[in-house]
């Protein structure tokens, strides 16, 4: 007899098939990665030797390995945008994420690039004014970090919310391999910079030991052994204007390899709509709107003034020993000040949430994860220049007064990234006003008119809404709309925003001054004679660049929850 068909209902196939997908999903994230590390690891060795002289590597053999790895990233990315936006398909790139690559993230992208490309020019036109006794490697360098830089904006300005499901291991590789030359560039700069900063420490202080370091960490040059000296107008021009636009290129090459993480984590993602999550961004006349006004104000006063102590203490700190001691007076009471007033109004902000009944938006989001993780991360490097700080300042003579300035400025720096993050991280996990995290059901049931947003409000009936009978008005659906919009107008939104755009704007003048060479940590001799010279020197060198990424990444942080309030 044949065999009974069963009755009852089939079960869908493709359940069991979730779990072989994920792990191929999982294993050429692996892939990407170990590629990834193992580049990094040889690059960040090969620059890191070439910075002491008693290291056999040259300089040269640095520009030559980033000149190669600018351009096979520059190739991967010309093969991308032939394939996803000249020849675009639906399904190579099906979905696009809203939450990645905001206009505020890229727009900085296009400033910070701009700024690489004039330090570019103006480091081609440093070597090539002493062409006569440079390697060939040392003029082709800049050019291509022009070129690299000019593609890669081009793409994560057009890709960045891309979502690709075609070549998903080449993809993952070539997004790695571009993360990596970021960093890589990136280290390269800070490691210029910080030989700069040595030098011109040894060179304005004359102290021996400082001088020794300096020499110690010079670059070695080429292999032929020339010295080519810069003695006209124009190289000595050239020369520092480039090294006063490393900022702007460390910044850079943090900002895209934020972005082409988010990338490489939205590599095979699926979403639900491509377009959901999209926020409206403000125009600059609008920035300022609904708030207070007390958070702009005193926050622009507080830039001002940073400005001034800033241009104070760099005209200061290198005279004699009495108008060096007045500029470290100036500029330590001016952080602490600062810090203060952000510590205040970062506990204030999460005092406000406490009264907040917005839902928390707990959804799966790779810009915000990634936002976090950077946040804290960053953090750590001037915590531990803070707490290197604080015993040093404890153990030897804390009653004189520029250990006591240095003692307070190391805990409020600490206070103040702990709320400050706390503040942030919240913020980013907070519902926009009048919107309910998709999903996620009401604690309570609603009796009445319930709704999800304006669409869906013009499809309900015109009747009142029972229990409670209300008479029929032709405004009925736009009182319901102000019910919906009202709270970007309540009291606690207005606070959060005027506390957002008082922090973004301190963040900015606490950026501004270490990234344009503010170093009281070596001025202050209370480290550097407790340390040594050598130690200290170390310790801020690899820490203080995080800290300084961690104020610019702030001030984007800062910007979203502005959005978000």
């Amino acid at each position: 007899m044949p065999e009974e068909l069963p009755t009852g209902p089939k079960e869908s196939p493709p359940a069991p098939r979730a779990a072989p997908l994920e792990v191929w999903k999982k294993g050429g994230r692996l892939l990407s990665v170990l590629l990834a590390v193992n580049v990094l690891l040889f690059a960040c060795t090969l620059i890191s030797g070439g910075a002491f002289n008693k290291v056999a590597v040259y300089d040269t053999n640095v520009f030559a390995l980033l000149t190669a790895m600018m351009l096979l990233a520059v190739l991967w990315i010309l093969f991308y945008l032939l394939r996803t936006v000249r020849c675009p398909d639906a399904d190579a790139v099906p979905y696009r994420d809203a939450h990645a690559g905001p206009i505020w993230l890229r727009g900085g992208l296009v400033l910070f690039g701009i700024c690489t490309l004039v330090m570019d020019v103006f480091k081609t036109g440093y070597y090539s004014s002493s062409s006569e006794c440079q390697p060939a490697i040392k003029i082709l360098y800049p050019l291509t970090q022009a070129v690299f830089v000019i593609v890669q904006t081009y793409f994560l300005c057009v890709s960045a919310k891309d979502c690709v499901h075609t070549h998903l291991d080449l993809t993952r590789c070539g997004l790695m391999f571009t993360l990596t030359t970021n960093l890589a560039i990136w280290m390269a700069a800070v490691v210029d910079e910080s030989l700069h900063q040595a030098h011109s420490l040894s060179s304005s202080q004359g102290n021996t030991s400082d001088a020794c370091l300096a020499l110690d960490l010079e670059r070695a040059g080429s292999p032929v052994g020339e010295d080519c000296s810069c003695n006209t107008a124009v190289c000595q021009i050239f020369q520092q204007g480039y090294f006063y636009l490393y900022p702007f290129n460390i910044e850079y090459s943090l900002f895209a390899s934020t972005m082409l993480y988010v990338m490489w984590k939205n590599v095979g993602r699926l979403l639900a709509s491509s377009t959901h999550g999209h926020r409206h961004t403000p125009s600059l006349l609008s920035l300022f709107r609904e708030t207070f006004y007390a958070g702009p104000i005193l926050g622009l006063m507080l830039f001002v003034v940073g400005l001034a102590v800033f241009i104070i203490y760099e005209v200061q700190v290198s005279g004699e020993r009495g108008s060096a001691q007045q500029a470290l007076v100036i500029y330590y009471s001016f952080n602490i000040v600062c810090l203060g007033l952000m510590t205040l109004v970062s506990l204030s902000g999460s005092v406000i949430y406490r009264f907040d009944r917005r839902a928390m938006d707990h959804r799966k989001n790779p810009t915000r994860s990634l936002d976090m993780a950077l946040l804290v991360g960053a953090a750590l490097g001037q915590y531990a220049i803070s707490y290197y700080s604080i015993v040093a300042a404890v153990s030897g003579t804390p009653r004189e007064l520029l250990a006591g300035l240095s003692l307070a400025h190391a805990l409020l720096m600490i206070a103040q990234h702990t709320f400050q993050n706390v503040f942030i991280i919240e913020s980013l996990h907070r519902a926009p006003p009048g919107a309910e995290p998709h999903g996620t059901p009401p604690e309570e049931p609603c009796h009445g008119l319930t709704f999800a947003s304006l669409d869906t409000l013009h499809t309900l009936p015109a009747r009142p809404p029972a229990p409670r009978p209300v008479g029929p008005s032709p405004a009925g659906r736009q009182g319901a709309a102000s019910i919906i919009l009202a709270p970007r107008g309540h009291w606690r939104c207005r606070c959060l925003k005027d506390i957002s755009l008082f922090l973004l704007l301190c963040n900015i003048i606490l950026w501004i001054m270490p990234a344009f060479g503010a170093r009281p940590h070596f001025s202050n001799t209370v480290e550097v004679d407790f340390y040594g010279s050598s130690l200290w020197g170390a310790i801020v060198n690899i820490c203080l660049p995080f800290g300084i990424f961690y104020r610019m990444h702030a001030v984007s942080s800062l910007l979203e929850v502005y959005m978000l309030s």
